[in-house]
């Protein structure tokens, strides 16, 4: 399948869903609305002319001073059929969510938690979204831009 007829596919199927497309670095993207990731996710993965079976990573962007400020993005790999396809999300810093994947993929549990951790995106349905990085008591998300550079004082005790 080539590129253009994967993301025409996309915008056939999730007319409403798709707020964006194109195609960079040798990899199409798609911009979703947040709420429709984990259906087009779905519908990725177990069509059979996309058969995307492999969830690369998910990771987010801040874009601060912007609005909305986070980017989630997604890169899926089809090993069937050697396509690759990166989906994107925009959520707002006052509501950082976006519906998991975590059951259409068993990795997405990790990588979202990770990026839970680091940037404090919320994935709404995950069964254990905490941390997995950072201690449970750590305050912030480290990879924020507004993240204090220097980070937290420490003072060390000698042995």
């Amino acid at each position: 399948m080539e590129n253009v007829t994967l993301l025409e596919l996309i915008s056939g199927k999730f007319p409403d869903a798709v707020v964006e497309t194109g195609e960079g670095l040798d990899q199409p993207w798609v911009i979703l609305k947040k709420e429709s990731v984990a259906a087009v996710c779905r519908f990725l993965k177990d069509n059979a002319d996309t058969k995307m079976d492999y969830l690369i990573d998910i990771t987010a962007v801040d874009f601060l001073p912007k609005a909305p400020r986070f980017e989630v993005v997604y890169h899926m790999r089809s090993i069937k059929h050697g396509h690759k396809l990166r989906l994107k999300a925009r959520v707002e810093e006052d509501d950082p969510t976006v519906p998991t994947v975590s059951s259409i993929w068993l990795t997405a549990d990790w990588h979202e938690r990770e990026t839970f951790d680091l940037m404090g995106v919320k994935f709404e349905g995950h069964p254990n979204l905490t941390r997995i990085l950072m201690t449970d008591d750590w305050e912030g998300h480290p990879l924020r831009k507004d993240y204090p550079i220097k980070g937290p004082e420490w003072t060390f005790k000698p042995w």
